[in-house]
């Protein structure tokens, strides 16, 4: 089990209220190995998947407390939670199943069967389908939610990590992290209608509120690609960011993507409009994971190296005027949620957790 994971894994392996934005205010202590990470849409908690310790971490965003640990499957990675805000699908990678937590209760309902190895999961804008990706089948699992079943299956390119819908809900993002593709779905009939090339090793993905533009980490190059999802074509060159790129997720507003870089335990922050990193945020040992707040305030990072969670105030300027941290330790959450938790190999090209190659969770 323990080769298995190494293998799918690859290369993984309180605040203070005049924090100024775009700095870590807060850490919070988790599980063992924390990879992927999601947000509440009410903005009120935080589910952190722990692979190593086989368990979810619930934190409170309002006093950036774990409040609670629910046991779920072996080695979960990549975490979604419905636009109900009613159920959060886990995926565990080391027991091929995905588990489905009442977020009401805090506790496991069901257990539904996937494909080997599945890594990353996403939810359709209606709530009544779950993607998630089969890294050991190089398959795509569709569940659905209303059933908790498996309806079909989607093969797609090599070690599927990442995996990300559009707003409108027609396509789903899948990176493949070897042969360095991403696969687009066409959710209307589970089919690849198109194969786009990117960089090396992409992992994680995320797509711009407008449906615009999708942002995918290339974990063997050390740079995200942008593809225009309109032509499914790479637009501009690659944007060059920090070490072992991981995951990725966008602000509400679409002007800043977040990007976690597991090598040199940073976070790279880059402007959508321009394209470029704009800031680079240090957080703690090799994040993995990566979320937002649904009004923008705040960004959660698993850091899977220290079994802890890094919490970015983030800058929301207009001129000289900055909004990112009126909050204090606790969060300014409102109504949604952006990630990337469980999308990508968990440590490299190759492997989804180790220093090793590519394998959030986000998403």
């Amino acid at each position: 089990m323990m080769a298995t994971f190494a293998m799918v894994l690859g290369n993984f392996g309180g605040g203070a209220a005049t924090a100024a934005a775009d700095t870590v205010i807060d850490t919070i202590p988790v599980g063992t190995s924390p990879t992927g990470v999601a947000i509440t849409p009410d903005g009120t908690r935080a589910y952190v998947a722990n692979t190593f310790g086989s368990t979810v971490s619930v934190i409170d965003t309002g006093t950036n407390t774990e409040i609670m640990t629910v046991p779920v499957g072996p080695g979960p990675l990549g975490v979604a939670i419905t636009p109900n805000g009613t159920r959060a699908y886990v995926a565990n990678t080391f027991g091929s199943t995905v588990s489905v937590i009442d977020t009401g209760t805090n506790t496991e309902i069901t257990t539904i069967m996937v494909g080997a190895n599945p890594v990353g999961v996403a939810i359709t804008p209606d709530g009544t389908r779950a993607y998630v990706t089969n890294f050991g089948a190089n398959t795509v699992s569709v569940i659905d939610t209303g059933t908790n079943t498996e309806i079909t299956t989607v093969p797609v390119g090599i070690q599927p990590q990442g995996v990300a819908i559009t707003p409108d809900g027609t396509r789903a993002y899948v990176a493949n992290n070897v042969g360095s593709t991403m696969s687009v779905i066409d959710t209307g009939t589970n089919m690849v209608v198109a194969t786009v090339n990117v960089g090396n090793g992409p992992q994680g993905v995320a797509i711009t509120p407008d449906g615009t533009r999708s942002y995918v980490t290339n974990f063997g190059a050390n740079t995200v690609s942008v593809i225009d999802t309109g032509t499914n074509t790479v637009v501009g060159g690659p944007i060059i960011v920090g070490t072992d790129p991981r995951r990725v997720a966008i602000t509400p507003d679409g002007t800043r993507a977040y990007v976690t870089n597991e090598g040199n335990s940073t976070v790279s922050v880059i402007d959508t409009g321009t394209n470029t990193v704009v800031e680079t945020v240090t957080v703690e040992n090799r994040p993995f994971g990566v979320a937002i707040t649904p009004n923008g305030s705040r960004a959660y990072v698993a850091n899977f190296g220290d079994d802890s969670v890094s919490v970015i105030a983030i800058d929301r300027c207009l001129g000289s005027l900055c909004f990112g941290s009126l909050a204090g330790a606790g969060s300014l959450v409102g109504g949604g949620s952006t990630g990337s938790g469980g999308t990508g190999s968990l440590a490299g090209t190759g492997s989804l957790v180790g220093a090793g190659s590519a394998g959030s969770a986000g998403s």
